[in-house]
């Protein structure tokens, strides 16, 4: 199946007992056992749930894996995750990642004798050059967040092979619907699932996908443990998200050109990064590696007071944390998403006060690009 027909009939399409054409809800915590230590595949709704089982085996479909986990967040995914290491692990990340991600890394996991080093995952030779002994995995984002930069998955695949390191992809920002890196050799695939996958604003998860059994088992092994599942009244909600994700993100893409276009032509814009501009210096890389750039962009306007006044003025893009959904979303990253990056770090990485991150919704363009011109102006 082509991937606007895996959205629809992906993972577990119905229910065959009544014929619905949308799978039930389980609200159930527990399951009548048959005798002591048998059941009919369900025993507790931490360890297994159908609803969350028809969701799990949506994003293996979608991201053309073999094993699939459901979490109350992405970052309670991404916890899950870096509880696969040890004591004394070593892992490279990405320098311009997710707020939430670096506070864990930096604020949970680190007392508990993880190593984390950042580097500019877009250039592999740092990757290289942090790469020690005790390094266990390479964790990336692509397009990064919020400054868009591209990481050539196959060269850091190359890598981590070589290695024997693990490669773990956040796929939230283009999703399986324009890049799949497991088929590009990576070994987990995260996701936010609350932003684009879902796409409405109302509900909060996240995603976890591998290629491998006996890593979906440990993963497994830790979704029951730590106990951070997806309930099952929200893994329908994202069950019924993911059906229009492919209108979705063609809107979301469509629009963002245009608006990216419009402000390219102004001149009272510093900067601005999407990676689907030629000058972008990732456009090559990601042309090569996904079907499309995304709804994500980021613009300087000079200072963080004229930055505030423009969020300010906006009356459709709507001042949120959050991302990915029908409506459009805009924020300052490092008074918001990214305020948890100590000060000298964000300018370091060139996230600066001025720099402002939209979300493109599916409103109508034009409506869009006038909102952002009176807000400018």
């Amino acid at each position: 199946m082509r991937i606007d027909t895996k959205l629809i009939h992906g993972g577990v399409f119905g229910d065959e007992r009544t014929g619905a054409v949308s799978v039930p809800i389980y609200q159930v915590s527990t399951y009548k056992q048959d005798a002591i230590g048998k059941h009919r595949g369900y025993e507790y709704s931490r360890t297994g749930n159908p609803t969350r089982e028809a969701l799990e085996k949506l994003i293996v479909d979608l991201e053309n894996g073999v094993r699939g986990l459901a979490f109350s967040s992405g970052m309670a995914a991404i916890s899950s995750v870096l509880s696969l290491f040890d004591q004394g692990d070593h892992l490279v990340v990405g320098d311009d990642i997710y707020g939430g991600t670096y506070r864990v890394m930096s604020g949970v996991f680190n007392r508990m004798g993880l190593d984390f080093s950042y580097v500019d995952t877009s250039r592999p030779e740092d990757v290289v050059e942090a790469i020690r002994p005790e390094t266990k995995a390479v964790y990336m984002e692509t397009p990064s967040n919020p400054l868009l930069k591209v990481t050539d998955i196959r060269k850091l695949v190359e890598i981590c092979r070589d290695r024997g390191l693990l490669l773990i992809v956040d796929n939230t920002f283009l999703t399986p619907y324009w890049q799949n890196p497991l088929d590009l050799g990576a070994d987990i695939v995260v996701h936010s699932a609350t932003k684009y996958l879902g796409g409405h604003s109302d509900v909060v998860a996240g995603l976890i996908a591998v290629k491998d059994e006996s890593l979906g088992e440990r993963l497994h092994y830790l979704q029951n443990s730590i106990g951070g599942v997806l309930p099952p009244h929200d893994s329908w909600l994202l069950i019924r998200g993911i059906k229009t994700l492919g209108l979705r993100m063609r809107q979301h893409e469509s629009s963002t050109r245009k608006l990216v276009e419009w402000l390219q032509s102004r001149s009272d814009i510093q900067g601005i990064y999407y990676p689907g501009l030629k000058e972008h210096p990732g456009f090559g890389v990601a042309a090569s590696q996904a079907r499309g750039f995304g709804g994500m962009f980021s613009f300087d306007v000079g200072s963080g007071e004229r930055a505030e006044k423009v969020l300010s003025r906006t009356k459709l893009f709507t001042l949120a944390e959050s991302l990915g959904a029908v409506e459009s979303l805009i924020s300052v990253p490092a008074r918001m998403t990214h305020a948890s990056i100590p000060p000298e770090r964000r300018q370091e990485l060139g996230i600066t006060d001025g720099l402002i991150r939209v979300s493109v919704g599916v409103e109508d363009v034009q409506d869009l690009l006038e909102d952002l011109e009176q807000a400018l102006r």
